[in-house]
């Protein structure tokens, strides 16, 4: 019987006028499967790119879905299916909301595109692992109950708790003391937040366990627990989160024809780094904010509303970015109001100060990055930095572990992607299949669960985060000078190593004096702007608490930012300076041998 082909006849006929789709037309697609195949496969691409084009409207981005869920009803009939299978492993601390919703997302992406089919109410390639590194107990049990819930959903999921992952680094045997530094201590009492690289490098195990198993071909798709598979566009598409692309037939093909070992996406809304590199560059946006409101009137209609995201492309977000390679934007952002209906300039002021705080768990209300559509083949490109919020390997990638995981150090994905770099070439890409970033809850305003960011005692926090940025970026920047010289194929002597870390720390150090002058000049400036006795805000009793928002952002980045921070003094106490470098020291001078340890560990048999 022949099999439905509604959306894909609407449209060839809605475009039969069109070159490329009269041609398509023109094929046997509506009574042989295999040309009707054929012909989605051909049309889709074209039918993505219109959608972008035309502005993703609703009835539209259905009929794409649908589109793909009609070529899927047609594979299934087929006798056998070698496309890829997909686990997708998201590694969690203490972060049940956020879970949530990465999951929802996942299970929705499931549903709108059907990659792989479905076979008795289940997804038959695409699956789930929640890896557990929560401290909580109440965590832990609603992370199992999620992963009960989507199960019963249609979506496979895993729970791979605590108990489990002791046990696959137990069932290494003799193996397991060579890789400590891998994958940290298995007997340890407390076996929770041992940090999310540590924790990747256990997943990793069971993941190679699953690849013994099962003779499908597989890819391993890691992402984190606060994003979700969808994109935000640059317009009008800029409120909400779009369903849109298919990654699951994006990655298959781009796996089945190119020679890929390992793919990084990116991040689209919320930026992937640190607030510990922002607030050079925030602090701009919000003084040119109050500059723009004190010349408008209180009660006039919201004026914030031509902005929209897309002003954090480029790494616009990152007060350093020429460090990576970016030019260094220097004009001020706006504010793109997210309220809606009619209100006027007083509730846009109250809701931007409402946003401020969360800028400590790296939410960046002036500079959200866009998604912005690219063919597929066209958006790939040579990488050399890992986002280890979104990465995808074959079984083969397994062998790159995340390296220095014991010094719980930011900055670990680009530190693979240097040496995935130096090794791989041409079989490490970096592809236009971002998702969705969201560092806070809505319901909250703030992230459930953020190391590093202490609010225990007055204000924020940042110095532990902010430590762990410096000697994160001291790591990958003296690993990318080494990969220069032929690391990892070569590894120098420990005393050369010291001495590179030491230039690198030292020039980095100057970087951030830089930075922290700008820094605690634009805080002196916000506070003057703020507190002029004629701005509007100022004697307003129904922003009382807006004010106060203004002011406790003030503190808080004076605490974290100013000419006495705490992560200044942290990072400049030598003993501390010397411990931290002579870790670096020796987890870069052990990398060979590590390397050979998890290999090994890799190639034995496994034991259940």
């Amino acid at each position: 019987m022949r099999a439905a082909r509604p959306h894909l006849q609407a449209f060839l006929e809605r475009h039969r006028d069109t070159p490329p789709v009269a041609a398509l037309a023109a094929t046997n697609w509506a009574d042989d499967d295999e040309a009707a195949i054929a012909c989605y496969r051909a049309a889709l691409p074209i039918a993505e790119q219109w959608l972008w084009r035309d502005g993703v409207e609703s009835d539209a981005l259905e009929a794409y879905q649908a589109m793909h869920r009609e070529m899927e009803a047609l594979l299934a009939r087929r006798e056998t299916d070698a496309r890829h299978g997909f686990v997708v492993v998201i590694p969690v601390a203490d972060r049940p909301g956020h879970l949530e919703l990465c999951l929802e997302s996942l299970l929705a992406q499931c549903r709108a595109f059907h990659y792989g089919g479905v076979r008795e109410g289940r997804f038959v390639k695409v699956r789930a692992i929640v890896a557990d590194d929560s401290r909580r107990q109440d965590s832990r049990a609603r992370h199992a109950a999620l992963a009960r819930d989507f199960c019963q959903r249609g979506l496979e999921v895993m729970h791979f708790d605590q108990p489990a992952q002791r046990a696959e680094l137990h069932a290494l045997g003799e193996r397991l003391p060579a890789l400590a530094s891998i994958v940290g201590d298995a007997d340890r009492p407390d076996f929770s937040l041992k940090g999310p690289s540590q924790l990747r490098n256990i997943s990793y195990l069971l993941l190679r366990r699953l690849a013994t198993a099962e003779a499908g071909r597989l890819l391993f798709f890691f992402i984190d627990s606060d994003q979700e598979f969808r994109v935000l566009g640059c317009g009008v598409e800029a409120r909400r989160g779009l369903m849109v692309p298919s990654y699951f037939h994006a990655l298959d093909r781009l796996f089945s024809e190119r020679a890929i070992t390992l793919l990084t996406g990116k991040v689209v809304g919320d930026p992937p780094v640190s607030p510990a590199v922002m607030a050079g560059n925030f602090l701009a946006d919000v003084i040119a904010f109050l500059r723009r409101m004190a010349a408008l009137a209180p009660d006039a209609g919201c004026d914030f509303h031509a902005a929209s995201a897309g002003a954090g492309g480029d790494a616009a977000y990152h007060d350093m970015a020429e460090l990576f390679g970016f030019a260094s934007r220097q004009d001020a952002c706006d504010y793109p109001c997210d309220l809606s209906g009619e209100h006027a300039h007083r509730a846009c002021f109250a809701r931007f100060a409402e946003r401020l705080a969360r800028f400590f768990d790296g939410e960046h209300p002036t500079r959200v990055s866009c998604y912005a559509h690219q063919p597929l083949d066209a958006g790939v490109a040579p990488a050399r930095t890992i986002y280890t919020g979104n990465y995808v390997m074959r079984p083969q990638g397994l062998r790159y572990f995340i390296p220095f995981a014991g010094l719980r150090l930011r900055m670990a994905g680009p530190t693979l992607g240097r040496i995935a770099r130096a090794e791989l070439g041409d079989g490490f890409v970096s592809a236009n299949l971002p998702l969705l970033h969201k560092r806070t809850l809505a319901a909250v305003g703030r992230s459930e669960f953020r190391p590093g960011v202490d609010r225990s005692g007055e204000g924020v926090d940042l110095s532990g985060e902010f430590e762990r940025q410096f000697f994160g970026d001291v790591m990958l920047f003296s690993v990318e000078a080494l990969c220069a010289r032929g690391f990892p194929r070569e590894v120098p002597e420990r005393d050369a190593i010291r001495a590179l870390v030491e230039e690198t720390a030292v020039r980095l150090r100057g970087e951030y004096a830089t930075r922290q002058r700008l820094v605690v000049a634009r805080i002196e400036h916000l506070q003057a702007e703020f507190s002029r006795p004629d701005a509007w805000w100022t004697q307003s009793a129904e922003l009382a608490d807006a004010r106060a928002a203004f002011r406790g952002f003030i503190a808080d980045m004076e605490r974290n930012f100013g000419e006495n921070a705490r992560g200044f003094r942290r990072i400049d106490e030598q003993a501390h300076r010397d411990a931290r470098l002579d870790r670096i020291v020796s987890a870069i001078a052990a990398y060979g041998t590590d390397r050979v340890a998890w290999e090994k560990a890799l190639a034995a048999p496994i034991v259940d």
